[in-house]
Formats: structure tokens, sequence, C-alpha cells
């Protein structure tokens, strides 16, 4: 689970999927405890537990939950990143930018590509014969 400690920046979350609520009592759930289980399991499904008429729990599926939680991480761990894709998208706009094989080129990758005949099997290797059945 993540730890969210140091998370001190107002978050700006914007979904264009309608999640859909239904609310109800504490109680009320307490008897339908496997009804709701199933049902969260429906993309965009969650329910609202109330106690007294305020909002108390929230109940929606584990993978919802995990999707959440990725979600704030991954604006935890990059706080800037619309601004950076919309930097990006700049920046290839304007032709700014390397190939994938420009950038495997420069970190010494291509190098053991090339020796890749072209039917995709490595030169270094040499093909396995088979046996031949008189």
């Amino acid at each position: 689970m993540a730890n969210f400690s140091k998370f001190d920046a107002k978050i700006d979350v914007r979904y264009y999927v309608r999640m859909n609520s239904k609310t109800l009592s504490i109680s009320e759930a307490r008897k339908k405890i496997f009804e709701i289980a199933e049902d969260v399991q429906k993309p965009n499904i969650y329910y609202t537990l109330t106690d007294k008429g305020r909002p108390k729990a929230v109940v929606l599926s584990a993978d919802e939950f995990e999707s959440w939680v990725e979600t704030l991480e991954v604006m935890y761990d990059f706080p800037d990143l619309a601004k950076d894709i919309q930097q990006a998208e700049k920046e290839y706009k304007r032709g700014d930018y390397i190939t994938l094989d420009e950038l495997l080129a420069k970190q010494g990758f291509i190098k053991a590509a090339e020796k890749v005949k072209r039917n995709g099997v490595s030169s270094r290797h040499p093909q396995k014969r088979s046996k031949r059945y008189r």
C-alpha cells in the first residue's frame, strides 16, 4: 500500500468517466453487503455509506481502489506531468526529438541489433542442423 504522508500538494483530478454513486445507511448496507460487493464489481460503481445521514465510508471494487492508488502515486512521482506532456508535444511539433533507433544507437544497443541476420537469427550462434535420416 502506498504511503502518502509526504503528499501535501493540492490534487486536481479530472475524470471524463462518470462514476455512479449509490448512498445507503450503514445499517442498510449491513443487510445487503453481498449484493453491494457484487454491484461494485461493475465499472464506475461505488457506494457511500452513511451514519445518521452523514457520509462515513465508501465501498468500491479492489480494482477501482488500486487504480486510484496508482493514479495518486503517478501524481506524487510526477507532479508536473501535465506540463511535461505539453512541453513534449510542443517539441514534437517543432521536430525536436529523436527516434527510438537513434536513442538505441546513442545508448549502444544498435550494435547488437546489427549482428542479427534478416531472418532474426543471431550470427554469433550458428543454426543447428537437423539430423537426416536415410
